[in-house]
């Protein structure tokens, strides 16, 4: 396997869960050990190390103390061997449901028990020496087949996964692991589920669904049949095949994931090494000539770029950047300067790199402008699991925080928009490990009765009230807009009254004709009484007469364009005086009074 630590091979890091949830813990006082912690943190981490005489048996050591795991004749167990010994052997036998029982390879007895009474005594199985392996390692990382030394990755034609690919190039490499107590699961960069058929699913289904089983450091994936996942065929989609005994085709090695990225310059086209040894921005496509590894040293922070043909960028003596380095060196290394959205590269020579004319990259700038900004773009994190420290991130029970130091994980979402990230939780199907016991509580609170929501009843409609003659409003107010007459005006009313405001006319002249065949009375018609809303605009009494609010100040509702007076007189003076009003457009003594 390629070294120099570009294929970094995982430690199979875990933690053990008895029948009652709690985890196995090495104390640092006397090395005892128990099985009280609820959550996995440092003390509650084992790596399972192979057994150096090359048998079955394997090592469990503690990854907080350095001390190993044994069991004596007598059934005391602890954890202060410094070196393997005989009473350090085990032989983990898997269960059917996925769990472990761990039998002492001198003494033939099985370890379990509870809280700090804990033994490897046991001459049968029971549920007390069953044990849940909880992976602490990160979950996202790459397969590679130990038969074909070949990767695996999604197949997007054939809609599979295949162990058919020489590098783990490109998103389609990723895959993630997720913890379905007691079992595993394969989950693929788009977010579907590897059933043992060898289909991809969107749901974790129980044929979906793997026993983790670890035979000389090597992983397998055990199906709910009892059967193995292999490569199969000569494109070696990955189902289960025949075997029920894990042999070399069906193990596997779990490889770190580095960060894959794309670089976007200010010419706006790829950074690329497509045409040869130089690194020039010329691509207009993003493919895996255009992708690079990206590995950050934890000591210095600076980053290395590796490029799908088989180098790392390097800084050659003129100061043009080179992808033909084999090792990682001082000239390999280069300082990554957040300006915003955007990246400035400084090489080992304290210079930035820059972009020439016909596209190719030189460390020969003194400072940064656009030539020396690039977009730095994540692409094989579509899902993302976040671990820090202390532990992963997950979102806290029943509220919108999100605590770092928990040994379950959520499984999120990233998109990308022009040098800026958006991280969005999934709900749902898209949770990580706490999603089950989620759901089945969701399930639980669902099927409880509940009181059946209230019937709407819709509000009773308005009885409307027709005209005092009659006639539709609209004819009225067509017939008094040819009158030049002002239409007719609602009427306020106080704040809070139950009933519907009135609309009432106008006090002004009526017309001639009116006045003359005595219909004065008569055609102050009533408006519409409903309990529609009334427009905004108001009658009110000013120093020169009524006017409508709105309106502009000095004038009054009773103005008009002026119209001539009947020479015939009124049948009397009090009902012509209703029907005008006062002489000056002012309203009589109680305006609020309708005659109809």
């Amino acid at each position: 396997m390629p070294t120099n630590g570009l294929h970094q091979e995982l430690k199979v890091q875990f933690g053990l869960v008895n029948d009652a949830g709690r985890y196995l813990t090495a104390e640092n006082f006397g090395f005892k050990v128990n099985a009280s912690a609820p959550s996995l943190k440092r003390k509650q981490t084992w790596v399972l190390e192979p057994d150096p005489g090359q048998g079955c048996a394997v090592l469990f050591r503690s990854n907080h103390l350095g001390r190993y795991l044994s069991a004596e004749e007598d059934g005391r167990v602890a954890c202060e061997a410094e070196r393997p010994g005989r009473d350090c052997r085990f032989l983990v036998l898997p269960q059917p449901d996925g769990r472990w029982a761990l039998r002492s390879e001198p003494h033939g007895r099985f370890f379990g028990g509870t809280e700090d009474r804990l033994s490897c005594f046991a001459t049968a199985i029971s549920t007390a020496e069953l044990w849940t392996v909880h992976l602490a390692i990160h979950p996202q990382a790459h397969l590679l087949s130990v038969s074909r030394r070949r990767y695996v990755h999604l197949c997007a034609r054939e809609d599979e996964l295949a162990a058919d690919s020489d590098t783990p190039w490109g998103v389609d490499a990723l895959l993630t692991l997720v913890f379905r107590s007691p079992q595993y699961c394969l989950r693929s960069c788009d977010s579907r589920y590897l059933r043992s058929d060898g289909r991809l699913v969107w749901e974790p289904e129980p044929q979906a669904r793997y026993t983790l089983e670890f035979k000389a450091g090597k992983l397998a994936f055990k199906d709910a049949d009892g059967r193995y996942l292999a490569p199969v065929g000569p494109a070696g989609t990955l189902r289960a095949g025949r075997n029920t005994r894990p042999g070399k085709d069906e193990l596997f090695d779990l490889e770190e994931s580095h960060p894959q990225v794309v670089l976007v310059a200010a010419n706006h086209r790829y950074v690329s090494v497509r045409q040869g040894v130089n690194v020039s921005a010329n691509q207009d496509e993003e493919l895996h000539h255009e992708t690079f590894l990206m590995q950050i040293d934890q000591e210095t922070k600076k980053c290395t770029f590796y490029s799908s043909t088989g180098g790392y960028w390097t800084l050659v003596p003129h100061g043009g950047i080179h992808a033909t380095a084999t090792q990682v060196s001082a000239d390999t290394m280069f300082e990554v300067e957040w300006r915003g959205r955007r990246v400035a590269l400084k090489a080992s020579n304290g210079r930035y790199v820059c972009m020439k004319k016909n596209g190719q990259l030189a460390a020969t700038s003194g400072f940064v402008g656009e030539d020396e900004e690039f977009i730095l773009k994540l692409i094989n994190r579509p899902i993302l699991v976040l671990r820090g420290l202390d532990g992963f991130v997950c979102h806290r029970r029943g509220s919108n925080q999100l605590d770092t130091n928990r040994s379950v994980y959520d499984v999120f979402h990233l998109s990308f928009s022009d040098g800026a990230y958006q991280i969005r939780g999934a709900r749902g199907g898209g949770r990580g490990a706490g999603a089950p016991a989620r759901r089945r509580r969701a399930r639980a609170r669902g099927s409880r009765a509940r009181p059946a929501d209230p019937v709407p009843v819709p509000a009773p409609r308005p009885r409307r009230r027709v005209l005092a003659h009659r006639q539709p409003r609209q004819r009225v107010q067509r017939r008094r807009t040819r009158r030049g007459l002002p239409l007719r005006v609602p009427r306020a009313r106080p704040p809070g009254h139950p009933r519907p405001g009135r609309q009432v006319p106008a006090w002004g002249r009526l017309g001639a004709a009116a006045r003359g065949r005595g219909h004065a009375g008569r055609g102050r018609a009533l408006g519409v009484l409903s309990g529609r809303p009334v427009p905004p605009i108001k009658p009110c009494l000013g120093r020169s007469g009524w006017r409508l609010r709105g309106a502009p100040r000095g004038g009054s509702c009773a103005e008009g364009p002026p119209r001539a007076r009947s020479t015939s007189p009124p049948r009397s003076a009090g009902h012509a005086g209703r029907a005008r009003g006062p002489a000056g457009g002012t309203p009589p003594a109680r305006p609020g009074r309708v005659r109809g």
